[in-house]
């Protein structure tokens, strides 16, 4: 296999252009480069997401309680309008008593549909914010793998138009020698002459 890989690249064609030469070499950069760069460039991307998120998670976590309240204000009847498949939260007030102090009312966002006296888990931040809960685990890695895959995705689009735009100048050569060479070679062919 080595041997026939070195005789193709020595093989003194004369039908092979120098455009040919680079558009091969270039095929195999391109070959290199979307079999080990890209996939190589998502997973450095996704394991610095990965890192980034968890710390940003344990920041949340560090920062953030969750309390298991009771509704005490009246829910809205009608519902809110839907956010793009994640769930529907509405404002309400909420009482809760944390161990060994007085009772506690705050607003905080619980789930639709949650009608006076339920009992819902809320979170809040230091400052008694209601505050989104803090990512977990599965939310992390799923940030991960976006990144990840969306990096590798560009790299490979970004491989392969570099690929595109390659072959397109090596094709304008090419037909330019060939356009050379027929100039040469088309009055011995045609035995043309003038009129």
């Amino acid at each position: 296999m080595r041997s026939g890989v070195r005789e193709w690249r020595r093989r003194n064609n004369p039908l092979r252009r120098r455009s040919d030469v680079v558009e091969a070499w270039t095929a195999l950069v391109v070959a290199v480069l979307l079999l080990v760069a890209a996939p190589l460039a998502g997973a450095l991307a996704g394991r610095w997401a990965h890192d980034d998120a968890q710390a940003a998670a344990l920041r949340q976590r560090a920062d953030r309680h969750q309390v298991t309240a009771q509704v005490v204000g009246h829910p809205p009847e009608t519902m809110p309008a839907v956010e793009g498949g994640r769930q529907q939260t509405v404002a309400v007030s909420v009482r809760w008593t944390p161990p060994g102090e007085h009772a506690r009312t705050a607003t905080a966002r619980v789930p639709a549909g949650t009608h006076r006296g339920d009992v819902v888990d809320v979170w809040f931040d230091d400052h008694g914010r209601s505050v989104a809960p803090p990512p977990n685990d599965t939310m992390v890695w799923q940030h991960t793998l976006t990144l990840g895959v969306c990096v590798a995705g560009g790299a490979a689009a970004s491989v392969l138009l570099g690929h595109a735009a390659v072959r397109r100048v090596a094709m304008r050569h090419r037909l330019a020698e060939w356009e050379r060479e027929w100039a040469l070679t088309e009055p011995q062919w045609t035995r043309h002459r003038p009129a």
